[in-house]
């Protein structure tokens, strides 16, 4: 370490920073070719291994089952990945977890084999990015209307030639298991990481048959789906038309070779939809779990009659 000095700091001590360390390896980076990152998209790559909710959704054997973490810190990451889920949804849309809270959760599910999906709040850029560079195995996008909205969704999530994702995160490798070098990531990433999109408008719904084949996952979102439609879900009431829109998405992901997936409120509704064909199911959040348990207890100790649940999450 030596001591600089200049007209407007005199005296300053510029240390070296550890990060120094990585600077021979962005220094030796070469932009790939096409040919290169196809030669990185094959099954036995090291991310596409470590992506539990990929091959689930690969080997067809059954739908891929997963949770909702709406509450922040790790030690309910812990928890909701060591249940047997396959997946875990950071959701940073409805619930309350911030950057900082994702970049605790993300981790902790990957540690415990589970793939972190992360809901971002909106389809900006900056959004994917960040939820990409914190080691997600995927995102999960609301309110998708358009064909052209899904474009510019899949351009960043993507890294050249395929996109404009930015490359530099040394976060994001540690969340696979085992540990892609820099190189690795940058060549398997754009196959392996999951582009998933949540059909739940109106415009969506009559583009769904262009929208599909541009994604790995079409996942509905009931609720919103129902009142964009005309259509909401009333005290756990849902209507036909409903229930033909949601089978129209399941349809068209069927017809392109695509996996669809749906959010549902308790085991006995994730059940039915397991029946039906869907690819990727949601079973319960913590915060309605939790609120449901401890109801279900009290009421026990009261000598009450147990809560039922509702329609609403």
């Amino acid at each position: 370490m030596t001591r600089r000095t200049t007209s407007g700091f005199r005296g300053l001590r510029l240390p070296t920073p550890a990060i120094f360390r990585y600077l021979p390896v962005w220094l030796s980076y070469q932009p790939p070719s096409q040919a290169r990152f196809l030669s990185a998209m094959d099954p036995g790559s090291k991310m596409l291994r470590a992506n539990r909710l990929k091959q689930v959704l690969l080997e067809n054997k059954g739908p891929a089952m997963g949770l909702w973490q709406m509450l922040p810190g790790a030690n309910i990451s812990r928890i909701l990945a060591g249940s047997g889920v396959d997946w875990v949804v950071v959701d940073c849309e409805h619930g309350n977890i911030d950057d900082a809270a994702m970049h605790d959760a993300v981790p902790a599910i990957a540690a415990l084999g589970v793939s972190p999906i992360v809901r971002i709040p909106d389809f900006q850029p900056w959004m994917v990015k960040r939820a990409l560079d914190s080691g997600a195995h995927g995102i999960l996008v609301p309110l998708i209307r358009t064909v052209e909205e899904t474009k510019a969704l899949v351009t960043a999530a993507k890294f050249p030639p395929l996109g404009r994702r930015g490359f530099g995160s040394p976060i994001a490798m540690q969340n696979f298991h085992p540990v892609p070098t820099f190189t690795e990531y940058l060549q398997q990433a754009n196959e392996s990481l999951l582009t998933i999109v949540q059909i739940e408008t109106r415009e969506a719904l009559d583009a769904i048959s262009e929208i599909t084949p541009l994604v790995d996952v079409v996942f509905i979102g009931p609720f919103d789906l129902g009142n964009n439609i005309g259509h909401p879900i009333i005290d756990g009431k849902m209507d036909p038309e409903l229930h033909d829109a949601i089978s129209k998405i399941l349809n068209a992901a069927l017809a392109a070779d695509k996996k669809c997936g749906i959010f549902c409120t308790s085991g006995e509704q994730a059940k039915e939809y397991a029946d039906m064909g869907f690819h990727m199911i949601s079973v319960a959040t913590d915060l309605t779990a939790l609120q449901a348990v401890m109801a279900n207890s009290l009421a026990i100790a009261r000598g009450h009659v147990k809560p039922t649940n509702g329609g609403s999450y």
